[in-house]
């Protein structure tokens, strides 16, 4: 559905991306990570058109963006950063006047805008002037206008900002929704929130494509050269941390504090590939130390973005 090849765009002697490259099928929802000033947003705008690249290709339903935009756009919905909205109109109006702008069919349109109107829920404010809305409200009211047209593709940049914690868990089974039917790339720096919407992951910083792949995929890519465990120690004392130190495989011993009453856990950093976990029981039982809980600990989405940018920005 999207293809895009050795992007290269430069603003005066600043580069702003340098030959970005991937792909993206029908019917993905991508997650879209970068620090800022990475070039997620400059990406964004060359791929609807509202940029043109230095050099390289992108193609959107097999049409050349570059070339042919203004068609390229009738495929995609776009909800930049900052909702593009007319304050002074009613959000009736206003959808009204988008849906004229994209040629929708006349004889469909108010069906068509009640529909978005219900799936994003403004419909209780559909009458009102979008300059009195909320912040959550007039994001809301952006996402319908990305939706005006029922467009293939959206591209959705921080869909979720300015939203309570209610409103970002109705917006994401939207977009949830949206995804079965559509190919989606969304661009927020609410980590968990790719985590729960996305199968897949971009990952772009200092203007390149630095990973590419399912969040788990990417733990892999961002692997350290040990292992980690929490585990959970009933009537723990002081001198357990030594007895944990001289386990065999035990690199070095982290005390995480009291989380459970009566038990204190600990972060074990252990050799890559060993298994410590028969040996610690039988240390520990001996010891009179119960074990109440024993987990790997892996990289959330964050750790694993702030690993691949500050790699990126160290080697440059």
């Amino acid at each position: 559905m999207i293809e895009v090849s050795n992007l290269t765009m430069s603003y005066g002697k600043n580069r702003g991306i340098n030959d970005v490259s991937f792909s993206i099928p029908e019917g993905q929802i991508i997650g879209f990570l970068g620090p800022n000033g990475a070039g997620k947003t400059t990406t964004m705008n060359i791929l609807t058109g509202y940029l043109i690249a230095d050099s390289g290709d992108v193609m959107v339903a097999g049409i050349d963006v570059l070339k042919q935009p203004l068609e390229a756009r009738r495929y995609i919905g776009y909800l930049p950063e900052q909702p593009p909205l007319y304050l002074t109109m009613t959000v009736s109006s206003y959808l009204n006047f988008i849906a004229e702008m994209k040629g929708t069919n006349q004889t469909e349109r108010k069906a068509h805008i009640k529909k978005i109107c219900e799936q994003v829920g403004i419909t209780d404010v559909i009458n009102r002037v979008i300059g009195h809305l909320s912040k959550g409200y007039k994001q809301r009211v952006g996402l319908a206008q990305a939706l005006i047209g029922d467009p293939d593709i959206l591209i959705l940049d921080e869909p979720t900002i300015g939203l309570d914690p209610r409103q970002i868990v109705e917006i994401r089974n939207v977009i949830k929704t949206m995804g079965r039917k559509r190919t989606i790339i969304l661009s927020s720096h609410i980590l968990p929130e790719v985590s729960a919407v996305c199968s897949r992951v971009l990952v772009i910083s200092d203007g390149k494509i630095v990973a590419d792949g399912r969040p788990d995929d990417l733990a892999l890519v961002t692997a350290e050269d040990y292992t980690t465990l929490v585990v959970r120690i009933a009537e723990a004392q002081s001198g357990v941390r030594n007895i944990l130190n001289n386990i065999e495989g035990v690199r070095k011993v982290k005390p995480l504090g009291r989380i459970e009453a009566e038990s204190n856990d600990f972060l074990l950093e252990c050799e890559k590939g060993a298994d410590i976990r028969k040996n610690l029981f039988r240390t520990m039982a001996k010891a009179d130390y119960p074990i109440t809980m024993l987990r790997p600990q892996k990289d959330s989405l964050e750790d694993i973005f702030l690993k691949l940018t500050e790699e990126r920005e160290v080697s440059v």
